[in-house]
């Protein structure tokens, strides 16, 4: 067995380095100390080796294999042999209660060792990860995932089994243990995780003041943290890249409550995630904690029950099922797309760590450096084959993104890699992106689509430029019809913001805006969104779909724009906030219904306020007077409402608004400004009423916030 040493070690199973020799020519008369630097691109490939009847073939050497890398011929450094079948004895049965088991009463935090040269622990071992999303579980879920990993644990564990203990609880991935084959570790550290704990924590507040914990993963803007299915999958991603230092082969068990996304969420993160999964060799397992569930047509007690009229049209039991069905959508793609099996609707959650547990038997590691070195982030198709002719079947990864490097890049090379982000498949989510799309109606054709992208600025690299200050931030974003797949527009922008020392320290507390708008034709839209840091080459990428209604054809309720949620008004020759230039600037300000009186009503990305600040509401009606006739010119009546649990702690006053009787599409803008200091911190429902009494139509908006001291 061949080992790694020196800087080998640390770039092992899919992380990778340039390969080249850097030497440096002796002048004359100079002493015999020299520099040699060596950077190597060390490739790691598990390859599971099997004959006609599905049993191991054994016996292997690197001579046997035959390895290309994008068509180019690999040569093989090392072939290392994963004997399980042979060693995977059963452990004697633990008993639950039995005095051989000694459990600790307290938790630590550890990392995961690296394999070294001295010390092949994980030579000839099978390595299960279980990882225990508490923020995606129910108290019940949680107890009966804890459960399940105790039962296997105690009576499924063999011989060969390292077991490693991972949570994430809202804020951060934490290791409790290390993979380790001592029972009575594990089931301490299962003994000692209290069941409820990282409830709520996607919401908690965590600013800057609070304390740095060090964990792996972390975000502490609070903005932020309303975004559960990002973080949740940024946590995954997170520990898969700490499983990565590790050559062999990795399952990782995903005990969750479901994981759903939906049209806001950052679809980009889902890929990041399988592509950090696959550099890893990492195959995801994940078990809905939930088993087998009777859902109740209309919802069970855990959730209020619906009020509206899809009670009574089936429309609510028809979103109840197709939530849950979504919920193991995302768990279903994490599986499949890493080489794992999901396990759903089964009360016996341990059939899924046994999965996980016979996927990994005998296999061989294979590594090589690569001879192509260019950090160009395209992807590297690998094919392993066998020189002997031999009825075998070969399982193996297919091939890995290459890294790409960003301190080298001349500005040629800046904006070739943000194009090249901007169209793969796997897309950059280095830094955390927000974004909100609203629609206001221009004419009987166009909508005016304002984007506000919102970026946390603790996590721009600043940096000191002639004495001041600065962080540069380039943007490039595009639009695609869904239906024809054609690009419809697209955006190209930098901002180089100064800082001053008092604006830089508030920087690292809150977030960077940038906004931009778009005028568009009914239809449905997808938005692929880059932001990069200049200083780190560091980039973010926002990708979802949206829909522009056609407001023409609405007639059984008031056609509305988008409601706009804000805290602020900023003026519009704020750099930090707004980065268009001066000549657009004066072009938006006459189609942006936003901009008014020299200043930009800022929307709301999280839609997280504070008590201390008023809230800003605004949307646009319209009343056509064409279509309603005589009863054009009646006013329509709006009012905002705030609910705290189901029960109306807040309401405005109505609001009487005409229609323009000179415009075709009779626009009424409505705005609301609502003093919430005397309401306690909490989650509420924002709804916006609007009503006209002349023609009997309503419209109802709903939607949740966050109100923070």
């Amino acid at each position: 067995m061949r080992r790694l040493t020196g800087l080998i070690v640390l770039v092992m199973a899919g992380a990778f380095a340039g390969a080249q020799q850097i030497g440096q020519n002796k002048p004359a008369g100079a002493g015999d100390n020299f520099t040699l630097t060596v950077k190597v691109q060390l490739v790691v490939e598990a390859v599971v080796v099997k004959d006609k009847d599905g049993k191991p073939i054994q016996g292997l050497t690197a001579k046997d294999f035959a390895l290309t890398e994008d068509g180019a011929p690999q040569s093989i450094s090392f072939c290392e042999h994963q004997a399980l079948a042979g060693h995977a004895e059963p452990l004697p049965v633990a008993a639950p209660g039995s005095e051989d088991i000694k459990i600790y009463k307290r938790l630590t935090h550890t990392q995961i060792a690296p394999e070294t040269v001295e010390n092949g622990r994980y030579k000839n071992r099978r390595l299960l990860a279980l990882y225990f999303d508490m923020s995606a579980m129910y108290p019940a879920d949680q107890l009966r995932a804890l459960s399940a990993a105790e039962k296997f644990i105690r009576t499924q564990m063999t011989t060969v089994d390292l077991v490693s203990i991972l949570s994430y609880e809202g804020g951060s991935v934490d290791i409790y243990q290390d993979f380790t084959g001592d029972r009575n570790k594990l089931l301490s550290v299962l003994e000692t995780m209290i069941v409820g704990q990282g409830q709520g924590n996607e919401e908690t507040i965590d600013d800057a003041s609070s304390a740095d914990t060090g964990a792996a993963f972390g975000q502490d803007d609070s903005e932020f943290n309303v975004f559960n299915t990002d973080r949740q999958l940024s946590a995954l991603q997170t520990a898969a890249k700490m499983l990565g230092q590790l050559n062999e082969k990795k399952s990782l068990v995903y005990f969750a409550s479901g994981l759903r996304l939906n049209g806001i969420d950052n679809q980009a993160q889902l890929h990041a995630t399988v592509d950090a999964a696959i550099k890893a060799g990492v195959s995801f397992w994940p078990i809905d904690a939930r088993g087998l569930v009777a859902r109740a047509p209309l919802g069970d007690a855990t959730q209020g029950s619906p009020g509206n009229s899809g009670v009574y049209t089936g429309g609510a039991a028809l979103a109840n099922i197709s939530n849950f069905q979504q919920s193991q959508d995302t768990l279903f793609a994490l599986a499949g797309d890493t080489g794992g099996k999901a396990l759903f609707d089964n009360n016996d959650l341990t059939r899924g760590l046994v999965q996980a547990q016979e996927s990994i038997s005998d296999y061989y590691i294979l590594g090589y450096y690569a001879t192509n070195t260019a950090k160009n982030g395209h992807f590297r198709r690998i094919k392993v084959s066998l020189t002997q002719d031999l009825a075998a079947n070969l399982t193996y990864r297919q091939g890995y993104y290459a890294d790409k490097e960003f301190s080298r890049f001349t500005a040629v090379d800046k904006e070739r890699q943000l194009e090249d982000a901007l169209m793969l498949e796997d897309p950059v989510t280095e830094l955390s992106i927000a974004m909100e799309i609203d629609h206001f109606q221009l004419n009987r054709a166009e909508y005016f689509v304002p984007i506000i992208v919102k970026i946390p600025g603790r996590e721009l690299a600043l940096a000191k430029r002639g004495g001041a200050e600065h962080t540069l931030i380039d943007f490039v974003g595009e639009i695609k019809d869904l239906v024809g797949g054609a690009t419809v527009t697209n955006v190209r922008d930098n901002v180089n913001i100064k800082l001053s020392d008092a604006t830089a320290a508030e920087l690292a507390r809150r977030p960077i805006e940038y906004d931009t708008g778009f005028t568009l034709l009914p239809g449905k839209y997808m938005i692929k969104f880059l932001a990069r840091d200049d200083e780190t080459g560091r980039i973010g990428t926002y990708q979802t779909d949206f829909v522009i209604p056609n407001l023409n054809k609405e007639e059984k309720q008031i056609p509305i724009s988008s409601v706009v949620l804000s805290s602020q008004r900023v003026d519009l020759k704020e750099a930090l906030f707004d980065a268009a230039k001066a000549k657009d600037k004066e072009k938006e300000a006459s189609v942006n219904p936003l901009v008014q009186d020299g200043k930009k009503l800022i929307p709301s990305v999280t839609r997280v306020f504070s008590t201390t600040r008023e809230i800003y509401v605004y949307f646009q009606a319209y009343k056509s007077p064409v279509a309603d006739g005589k009863t054009a010119s009646q006013p329509i009546f709006a009012f905002v409402s705030l609910y705290l649990a189901g029960n109306k702690v807040f309401e405005t006053p109505p609001t009487a608004v005409a229609p323009n009787v000179a415009s075709r599409l009779g626009t009424m803008p409505m705005s609301f400004n609502l003093g919430v200091h005397g309401l306690p911190p909490g989650e509420y429902d924002c709804q916006v009423t609007v009503l006209d009494p002349s023609t009997g139509k309503a419209t109802f908006w709903r939607a949740p916030i966050l109100l923070v001291p």
